[in-house]
């Protein structure tokens, strides 16, 4: 089993920036894949980043996805923010090496962590 705990939301001002940490804990293997998703109310969730450096469209330029294999925390650093940004993100495990944006493929997810962003 692993277990998945996000940190750093927040709100902030358009413009402004937050970083998101996801302590991984219990039997993870660090060859999967893992990934940030978000979810606005009454819209579907969607993959921001996963794996190495895959982005959708939409964050590109502004987020940036890393992962510390020695301390075992996935984070994404998240810069120029937008009003549109405005989501409950999570932080998923994959129990594959190969990375996939439907969030379908993603077994483990954390309780998610709010992020605000207000003009």
């Amino acid at each position: 089993q692993v277990q998945l705990v996000e940190s750093g939301g927040g709100s902030v001002q358009a413009g402004g920036s937050l970083r998101l940490s996801c302590v991984v804990s219990g039997s993870a293997d660090s060859r999967n894949c893992m990934g940030w998703f978000r979810q606005a109310p009454g819209k579907e969730r969607e993959a921001v980043a996963f794996g190495r450096d895959y982005y959708a469209e939409s964050v590109k330029g502004r987020f940036t996805i890393s992962r510390d294999n020695a301390q075992n925390i996935l984070y994404l650093q998240m810069n120029s923010l937008k009003p549109e940004d405005t989501a409950m993100y999570y932080c998923a495990a994959s129990r594959n090496v190969f990375c996939y944006s439907d969030w379908h493929d993603y077994t483990y997810w954390g309780q998610g962590t709010q992020v605000t962003v207000s003009l």
